[in-house]
């Protein structure tokens, strides 16, 4: 006879306050801190019964010594993963949204064609130029360093400011370097022999390329942030930036006139208030985590020298820069070969992959950016049980999140393509073009969110080198391929070409990933995730073919524009509704956190 029914059958009595009581668990109630766990992955308790004493102790708890005496306070509890993740996803939604609108607007603003090609070629400039300094090494190895320093006397404040001392010296150097060198910039990625403008691609690297400095700063200050479990104004930060983007872009759209890509010139009013309301952006972006940082106790001073820490992390960020030098010859080849064919090329592939990240960017991106202290931490301590426990539970997730959206994305990308795309300047050809791109691509969604997790546990481990080497093998595959788009196809499809390489490339970095982290670590518990997969795969299968469907029910009298806006809601949200709700009738568990919480929601409304 179980305790709780013995106290049933015997005379009541009144509570023993400092009994211990068995409580049963309660079914379908999702596990949390009070019930003790065999493994942080599966989550499961080890009986079906818990221990609960009651009263609850007053006052801070404390670490017992072994001479008995208790002086020393409990560290405080990390926050909870899906709570820091659920969060930052928010955030990361509205950032998503309001960058992509400032890229519906530009579009608005001044057209799909060779001046929007120059503005995005130029505006990706400072980007591949800070991963080439520092970008990559702030990504990557810098948090799990700051959380291994947590551990030095004075809790990694010293290595701290070292750290940033020698990052914004050579940012602003790099910086300043980058700005002189704009026009050779532009001569490596812009192919002069196609249709695209040299000199108006050099006249916005000028006023874009100022932007390097401050996205060191944002990163290296939102990689301190992370190190001490602060996530919230990074993950908003963006969306900042993304308004004064906005506003900058609809000054532009009422100014009189177009950009003159015929006789172009810095002094260019469309072309100066672009330029510097986009930089604009960035700087209020990186200084709106200065506040918090000081809230977090944190002060910097200056702090030169080499000390064996930052040998140790000048190792590691050797790799990291061959990582990101290699990754950047696979792009300059990729926009080179879209300059090489027909105009709005760059744009179109541009707005497809920004459609592309978007799901990942809300979902994969808070993920990784909650779980990479965990897993750092795992990491440091040898713990591989619990650093596997997360990249299986970490890959799970991604999977019955992404492969549903991908699936639908695939049915639904021209629509996209049209409904977003031909309003202002926009035209239907160059929009359904773009559409095609993302439909053409959207399987590659959970590899590319596969690699990136992958990359992060080497990360963990302090193991730059093989994602360097993955890099290296994902780039061999990728160059030729690159190369043959411009030889079988058409001028107007060599985006749609590029694509689809870059889907290919990730599918291989993904199996190459898993293959070397078993090697490295050995059981992944891959049974469990590729049954998911599996799962998964044949709730979207239903899913599209619903939307499939539901997309066959649209009349073509509706016209191009507002058709594409009917058959994009109306299969969207079967499709989605169909994936998902296949999932919960089979009780996938991995779902679960996302019902809870919205079942949650429904209540409280």
């Amino acid at each position: 006879m179980r305790p709780w029914q013995e106290e049933a059958t015997q005379v009541q009595r009144p509570p023993d306050p400092e009994a211990t009581r068995f409580i049963p668990r309660t079914a379908g109630v999702p596990m949390n801190s009070r019930w003790p766990v065999a493994d942080p992955d599966v989550m499961r308790p080890y009986d079906a019964l818990a221990t609960q004493v009651m009263p609850a102790l007053k006052g801070p708890l404390v670490k017992p010594r072994p001479d008995g005496e208790a002086l020393e306070e409990a560290p405080a509890k990390a926050p909870s993963l899906a709570k820091a993740s659920g969060r930052m996803a928010i955030a990361s939604l509205i950032s998503r949204i309001t960058g992509f609108l400032w890229k519906l607007l530009l579009v608005g603003a001044i057209g799909q064609g060779i001046a929007n090609d120059s503005f995005n070629v130029a505006n990706t400039m400072p980007n591949i130029i800070f991963e080439l300094l520092m970008g990559g090494v702030l990504a990557s190895v810098v948090v799990p360093l700051l959380v291994r320093s947590q551990d030095d006397a004075d809790g990694g404040a010293a290595y701290t400011q070292r750290l940033i001392t020698v990052a914004f010296t050579l940012l602003l150097v790099g910086t300043v370097v980058a700005v002189i060198a704009a026009p050779a910039f532009t001569s490596l990625y812009v192919d002069s022999s196609g249709k695209a403008s040299p000199a108006l691609t050099t006249a916005f690297a000028y006023l874009l390329l100022p932007e390097i400095f401050f996205y060191g700063v944002f990163a290296l200050l939102s990689a301190v942030l992370n190190a001490k479990q602060i996530f919230g104004p990074t993950a908003w930060a963006p969306v900042i930036n993304n308004l004064v983007v906005i506003f900058t872009i609809l000054v532009v759209w009422i100014m009189p006139g177009d950009i003159d890509t015929g006789h172009v010139s810095i002094t260019d009013p469309k072309v100066l208030t672009l330029g510097i309301g986009v930089t604009g952006g960035i700087v209020a972006q990186a200084l709106l985590l200065v506040p918090p940082l000081l809230r977090s106790g944190f002060r910097f001073k200056w702090r030169w020298g080499i000390d064996k820490q930052m040998k140790e992390f000048g190792g590691l960020a050797l790799w990291i820069l061959g990582y990101v030098a290699v990754s950047q010859i696979g792009y300059t080849i990729n926009t080179r070969v879209l300059t090489s064919g027909s105009p709005g090329g760059v744009t179109a592939y541009s707005n497809a992959w920004l459609l592309f990240q978007l799901p990942y960017g809300v979902i994969g991106v808070s993920l990784l950016t909650a779980i990479m202290p965990r897993m750092s931490r795992a990491a440091a301590d040898g713990d591989h049980k619990k650093l596997i426990g997360d990249l299986s539970y970490a890959s799970r997730i991604s999977t019955v999140m992404l492969v549903p959206i991908s699936a639908v994305m695939t049915v639904v990308g021209g629509s996209i393509g049209i409904a977003l795309f031909t309003f202002g300047k926009g035209t239907v050809e160059t929009a359904e073009r773009l559409g095609d791109a993302l439909a053409i691509s959207a399987f590659a969604l959970l590899p590319y969110a596969l690699v990136m997790l992958q990359m992060r546990v080497f990360y963990a481990m302090k193991d730059a080198r093989t994602p360097t080497l993955i890099m290296i093998v994902m780039t061999l595959v990728k160059v030729p391929l690159l190369y043959l788009c411009p030889v079988v196809l058409s001028p107007d499809n060599i985006v749609l070409g590029v694509m689809m390489v870059n889907a290919l490339t990730f599918v291989v970095g993904a199996i190459l990933g898993q293959v070397w982290l078993w090697v490295t670590l050995g059981n992944l518990r891959s049974k469990r995730v590729i049954g998911v997969i599996l799962f998964t795969v044949v709730a979207s299968v239903l899913g599209v073919a619903a939307a499939w469907v539901v997309g066959k029910l649209v009349p073509d009298s509706f016209g191009p524009t507002f058709g594409a806006w009917v058959k994009l809601l109306l299969q969207s949200t079967v499709g989605i509704v169909v994936s998902f709700g296949v999932l919960v009738a089979l009780k996938v568990e991995e779902l679960r956190p996302a019902t809870s919480r919205f079942t949650r929601l429904i209540k409280r409304g």
